[in-house]
């Protein structure tokens, strides 16, 4: 799922193509995909962009009428850029965005059509979209501190939560814990203040490096090669790989369609964390630490 960075760089590239420019026409291939009916969607066509902006890990593109596009992306919703009118690929493309510039259009992969287009007016609209979480780049130690706290959860929870913390999903989450060397599961009520420090620092660093790189890679073209797995991560999506900073074989912990991944000596101590479902099947045999599962690994 795009996060943080990700938007941003959507954002930054739209700003280039699409502000002050007249949205012509509005193409919708699914009929899952657009998730409100008032105002209707023809509302937007002929109207200008008047404005752009992140709400969590949504897109808002803002028209001068007062009306707002707002665009989620979710797991595998992507954007292009189309210099001329685009083709609509069939189960592909969701819809198209005929600007007088060029054509923007949101396709996702897979069968599982989670991505969603809402159309509000003004601000108050808008709002009720927004999820409420703290903007991580914009608070002080004290107010991420009061937001972490504010609810016990695991770490990799509370970073997750759209209602505590904006546009931090299951990649940068992995990317964060690792940098302040803090394990996924450990609680919320029982940091103590230097990790809530490191972690808050961690988080600022972490997104604002990813944010750079992702400007330079795309520098003058749109943002094509969005993906939650990038060169160049310490941790997520690095199963098995030996840990950057100590070289230890990464673990992970999966659940749903996501997964945790992190390093058990940098993270945890050395311990291992239960893995649901491998957890529950072997039971007693589930080895605790990396001591264990070499070992285990060498029989």
């Amino acid at each position: 799922m795009p996060e943080l960075p990700d938007v941003v760089a959507y954002i930054e590239a739209l700003e280039r193509r699409v502000l002050g420019r007249r949205l012509e026409r509005v193409r919708i291939a699914s009929p899952f995909l657009l998730r409100s009916v008032n105002p209707p969607i023809w509302t937007v066509e002929g109207r200008a962009v008047r404005s752009l902006r992140r709400l969590g890990k949504r897109i808002g593109i803002g028209m001068d009428n007062g009306c707002w596009m707002v665009l989620h992306l979710m797991i595998a919703g992507r954007l292009h850029w189309h210099e001329a009118e685009a083709r609509l690929i069939p189960r592909r493309t969701l819809a198209a965005f005929d600007f007088d510039s060029g054509s923007l259009t949101l396709t996702e992969a897979g069968s599982k059509k989670r991505a969603s287009l809402n159309l509000v007016e003004g601000e108050a609209g808008l709002a009720a979209l927004d999820p409420g979480g703290l903007e991580p780049l914009e608070a002080s130690l004290d107010e991420f501190a009061a937001r972490l706290t504010s609810e016990n959860h695991t770490l990799k929870r509370a970073l997750t939560d759209p209602h505590l913390f904006s546009g931090i999903g299951n990649a940068y989450s992995d990317e964060i814990l690792h940098a302040a060397g803090l394990s996924p599961a450990a609680l919320t009520s029982r940091l103590a203040s230097d990790d809530v420090t490191g972690l808050y620092r961690a988080t600022q660093q972490t997104l604002q490096e990813w944010i750079a790189r992702l400007r330079a890679e795309a520098r003058e073209h749109f943002p094509e090669k969005v993906t939650a797995f990038r060169e160049g991560m310490a941790v997520h999506g690095r199963f098995g790989k030996p840990c950057p900073r100590c070289g230890a074989k990464l673990q992970r912990i999966r659940y749903a369609d996501n997964e945790t991944n992190y390093c058990a000596r940098c993270q945890t101590g050395g311990k291992l964390l239960a893995d649901r479902s491998l957890s529950r099947l072997l039971k007693q045999d589930w080895p605790r630490t990396l001591e264990e599962l070499e070992a285990l690994t060498k029989k």
